[in-house]
């Protein structure tokens, strides 16, 4: 493993700042961690303290007062809102359908893969013909199942606490550039705000990426069955799953809130993308965006007859 280093501060040699000198613009954890997502992106990664602060950050740095970002129907909730909050420095946002063709006069088309927690998927070949810069948080996807550089986006955009972290233990976010002189747009913004992610985060990645691929195929088959034992269920209403990762959703005939009290195995908790599995009802969240028995669970490492056998009985108390 690359050593863990705090330091805040590197003396100079010879009178001269060297690759590192302060921490809030670069640390050598932070580097590797970097150099590891960027190889497995194909692009040049940006570590931030967490997904909403790539988010911002990107934002920031890529549009000015009066462009327009064109989000994806059904994505992250608190993207949204976190445009909404952005507003009152004159940046617009419009929802669109991104199974289908961004609207025009969109400066930045932002694409979820798959929207959380929807999970549709979006069309990468309408998006990257569309004129404004493309970005597609690719959180859910990971690298394992999606390089959207590789489809024609210009950033790949990660809540690193989800998959690529995999662990419930660390908060980071990720920006892939296609483009060196965007990344140096975002890595100067983010050092002179300070929105710079820690060494230790950083360094826990770096243990999580190496486990990356095992983990979230092992999800994949377990969520595939999951899915499909769910679609079976009398007291399924619909399930919702793209055919990869770990993240599903499905509305229950009964009372979700039920459902969520009565597990066992499963946790009652939010976030996603961990080794434990996760289930929550949306609603809580999202208000009436969401149908009020909708479920999202985020499938982790345990034996599938095991959470199968939590899900079949908590959904019959529903």
């Amino acid at each position: 493993m690359q050593p863990l280093d705090r330091s805040t501060i590197w003396p100079y040699r010879d009178g001269e700042p060297g690759d590192f000198y302060y921490q809030r613009y670069a640390h050598p954890t932070g580097v590797e961690a970097e150099r590891v997502l960027g190889e497995l992106e194909g692009g040049e990664a940006l570590l931030f303290p967490s997904g909403s602060a790539a988010v911002t950050t990107l934002v920031l740095a890529e549009l000015a007062p009066g462009q327009t970002i064109a989000l994806a129907e059904g994505a992250y909730y608190g993207t949204g809102e976190l445009f909404r909050l952005l507003a009152r420095w004159g940046v617009r946002f419009v929802e669109f359908d991104q199974t289908g063709t961004p609207p025009d006069g969109a400066d930045l088309v932002w694409l979820e893969a798959p929207s959380n927690p929807f999970l549709t998927m979006p069309d990468l070949e309408a998006a990257a013909a569309h004129p404004g810069r493309v970005v597609v948080d690719s959180t859910a996807a990971t690298p394992v199942y999606l390089r959207p550089l590789e489809r024609g986006a210009d950033y790949a955009l990660h809540s690193a606490t989800k998959y690529l972290g995999g662990h419930h233990d660390l908060l980071l976010g990720a920006v892939v550039c296609r483009d060196p002189e965007a990344a140096s747009r975002l890595r100067e913004l983010r050092g002179r705000t300070g929105i710079v992610a820690s060494p230790d985060s950083a360094w826990l990645l770096l243990r999580s990426l190496k486990t990356l691929r095992p983990r979230v195929e092992r999800q994949t088959r377990t969520a595939t069955e999951l899915a499909k034992r769910l679609e079976a269920h009398d007291a399924v209403e619909r399930v919702r799953y793209p055919g990869f990762g770990g993240m599903l959703s499905f509305d229950v005939r009964g009372d979700a809130t039920r459902v969520e009290t009565s597990l066992k195995t499963i946790a009652n908790a939010t976030s996603l993308g961990g080794v434990d599995s996760v289930l929550e009802s949306r609603r809580r969240w999202e208000g009436d965006r969401v149908p009020e028995n909708l479920l999202r669970l985020s499938v982790g490492l345990e034996d599938v007859d095991k959470l199968w056998a939590d899900l079949e009985q908590a959904i019959g108390i529903a």
